[in-house]
C-alpha cells in the first residue's frame, strides 16, 4: 500500500495496539502482516483492598501513547507512514467520567474485581431471577424461541460489567448525582482511549465490546433495556455501537503529530480470533494468556448453550455479524506467574523441561481458582489450591500439576509450551496448530483497520498471510477412552474434578 503526498509515493502501515490485562503492546504492521516495530510497557495493576482490581486510567492513557511512539521510532518508519490505526483492548473493564470535563470518577475496575461478588450472588439466588427464568422457559415452550432459551439459562458473573457498575452506583454519591445531573459517560477500556484519542469527540464502542459487557443484547444488536432497567443502570451514559470496523474518527494530532484515522476498535478475545483467521462456522480458537478464552465460531446466529458457554458477537463489518460461542477460565498466566514468584523456577522457558521431566504428577492436582471458576460452574468463591502432596513431590511435580491444569480447563503467551500445546492436543484428540505470531489479537485488529482502508483486499488474502510455527499431533496413548479402553489421562482428569469440586465455595458464609 502507498500513500500519495505532494506527487511523492511512501509505504504505508498499519499502527496495532492491544491493551491486555498485564501489558500494553503495539506493533506496526507491513503488507505481509509481518512486524516492522514494536514496543511494550507493563500494565499496573491496584489491589486497594482484597479482591479488588483497578488500573489508573491516566496512566493507562500514558501507556498507550507511550508504545505507539514507541513502536513507530523501533520500525524506523515516520508516524505520517501509519495509514490507519486498529485498537484491542480487554474486555469488561471500566471506569467512568465527567461528560463536560472527561476526568474520571474513579478508577478502571478491572474484569477480574471481585467487588460485587455478593450483589451477583444475591441476584443469582432472587425470587425475581427464578421468576424471569420460569417465565422465559414458558415462552421457550411456546415458541421456541432460542432468545428466550438463553434468558431461561442466564446466571450473572462478576467477569460481566453490570453488577460492578451497579455497585458502583450504589456506593459512590458524585457519580449517582452525575448520572441525576446528565453529566457522566460509561466506558469500557476501548471507549476511554477512543474519547481521548480524539479530544472528546467520540464516545462509542463495537459490538464485540458491547456485548461482552452482560448489558447487551447480542439477540437485539443493543444495549438491553430490559436488564438496565431491572438492575438500575442509567441507559444515558452509554456509549454508542457501531461496527468493529468502522471510522471511529481520527487522532487529535496534538498527541503524535499526525492525524491517524481509527479504523478499528475489537475486544481482545474477538481480536484474536480475527488475527487466527476462524472465519468458518466451527472454527475454533483457545487463547491462553492471563486466562484461557475458548471461542467457537457459530456463524449468523447466536448460539444458546446447555452447558454454560457464552454468546457473544465475534465482529460486525458491514452488513455481516459472526456470533462466537466462548468458554473461559480466569487464572492461565497467573497461575504460572505465580509460581515463577514462588521460585519454582527462574525463567518460564524452563517450564516444558521440567514437566517432561518427570513422567506424572505423582498425584498431584492443582486448582487455579485465584479469581473463581467461571462457566459452566461459575464459582466465584472457589480457591486456588494443591492437593495430593506427598513427601516424594518435588518442583517438577508441583510445575506439571500446574501445566496440566491449564491443559484441562481449555495463542496466547502460554502457547509457547510445548508441554501445554501437545496435551492440549491429545485430551482433545484434535491437532493444534500454534501460530508464529502468538499475540494475534493486535493482528487482529490491524487486519480489520487493515480490510476497512484497502490496505488488505479480503478475508481469503489475510488467510494467505497466516504463518504456523508447529502442529501438535495427539498420541493415541492419551486420547481419552477410544472405544471404552481408558487413555491415560482419564483417571488423572477425574482426580482433578475432584478437586476442583472440594475447592469451590471456600470462601462461602460459615
Amino acid at each position: 500500500m502507498e500513500i500519495q503526498r505532494n506527487g511523492f509515493k511512501r509505504e504505508s502501515y498499519i499502527l496495532s495496539v492491544d491493551v491486555g490485562t498485564t501489558s500494553i503492546r503495539c506493533h506496526v504492521f507491513d503488507k505481509e502482516a509481518q512486524i516492522r516495530g514494536s514496543c511494550i510497557t507493563k500494565v499496573n495493576l491496584l489491589y486497594p483492598e482484597p479482591g479488588l482490581v483497578e488500573l489508573d486510567p491516566e496512566e493507562l492513557w500514558r501507556g498507550f501513547v507511550k508504545v505507539v511512539n514507541g513502536a513507530v521510532q523501533d520500525s524506523g518508519l515516520q508516524m505520517r507512514q501509519m495509514e490507519t490505526l486498529g485498537i484491542s483492548t480487554q474486555r469488561g473493564t471500566f471506569t467512568t467520567w465527567d461528560r463536560k470535563t472527561g476526568v474520571p470518577f474513579h478508577n478502571f475496575i478491572s474484569w477480574q474485581d471481585l467487588r460485587a461478588v455478593e450483589l451477583v450472588r444475591s441476584w443469582n439466588n432472587s425470587c425475581t431471577m427464578k421468576a424471569i427464568h420460569g417465565v422465559m422457559m414458558v415462552l421457550h415452550f411456546l415458541s421456541k424461541n432460542k432468545r428466550f432459551q438463553a434468558a431461561s439459562l442466564i446466571v450473572f458473573s462478576t467477569q460481566h460489567v453490570t453488577f460492578r457498575l451497579a455497585w458502583a452506583l450504589r456506593h459512590w454519591k458524585q457519580l449517582s448525582q452525575a448520572v441525576a445531573e446528565g453529566n457522566c459517560c460509561f466506558g469500557t477500556i476501548d471507549t476511554w482511549l477512543l474519547y481521548k484519542l480524539t479530544k472528546g469527540l467520540v464516545h462509542a464502542t463495537d459490538y464485540s465490546n458491547a456485548s461482552a459487557t452482560g448489558m447487551f443484547d447480542s439477540y437485539q444488536l443493543c444495549w438491553s433495556e430490559f436488564l438496565c432497567c431491572l438492575v438500575s443502570l442509567p441507559l444515558s451514559i452509554l456509549p454508542k455501537v457501531l461496527n468493529t470496523g468502522h471510522r471511529f474518527g481520527s487522532t487529535d494530532p496534538s498527541i503524535f503529530g499526525v492525524s491517524i484515522p481509527i479504523m478499528s476498535v475489537m475486544a481482545d478475545q474477538q481480536a484474536a480470533m480475527f488475527g487466527e483467521c476462524c472465519f468458518d462456522i466451527g472454527d475454533v480458537k483457545i487463547t491462553m494468556g492471563t486466562g484461557t478464552f475458548m471461542n467457537i465460531n457459530t456463524g449468523s446466529e447466536p448460539h444458546t448453550s446447555v452447558a454454560g458457554l457464552y454468546p457473544v458477537v465475534g465482529w460486525k463489518i458491514g452488513p455481516e455479524v459472526v456470533y462466537l460461542a466462548e468458554g473461559n477460565a480466569a487464572d492461565t498466566g497467573t497461575a504460572i506467574k505465580w509460581a515463577q514468584e514462588l521460585e519454582l523456577f527462574s525463567d518460564v522457558r524452563e517450564t516444558d523441561a521440567m514437566a517432561n521431566s518427570v513422567a506424572n504428577s505423582d498425584g498431584v492436582c492443582f486448582v487455579p481458582s485465584f479469581s473463581g471458576l467461571q462457566a459452566p460452574l461459575n464459582d466465584p468463591k472457589a480457591c486456588a489450591s494443591f492437593m495430593g502432596l506427598k513427601p516424594s513431590t518435588t518442583k517438577s511435580h508441583l510445575v506439571r500439576a500446574i501445566l496440566e491444569s491449564v491443559a484441562f480447563r481449555a495463542d496466547g503467551g502460554i502457547c509457547t509450551n510445548d508441554f501445554v500445546m501437545q496435551l492440549t492436543a491429545d485430551l482433545f484428540g484434535r491437532k493444534v496448530a500454534r501460530p508464529t505470531q502468538h499475540e494475534m489479537s493486535c493482528l487482529g485488529a490491524a487486519f480489520v483497520a487493515g480490510l476497512e482502508v484497502g490496505f488488505w483486499k479480503s478475508q481469503d488474502e489475510l488467510k494467505k498471510l497466516q504463518r504456523t510455527d508447529r502442529v501438535f499431533l495427539p498420541r493415541n496413548l492419551y486420547r481419552m477412552g477410544d472405544g471404552g479402553t481408558e487413555g491415560e489421562y482419564t483417571p488423572i482428569l477425574q482426580r482433578w474434578e475432584q478437586a476442583l469440586k472440594r475447592s469451590m465455595n471456600w470462601y462461602g458464609n460459615p
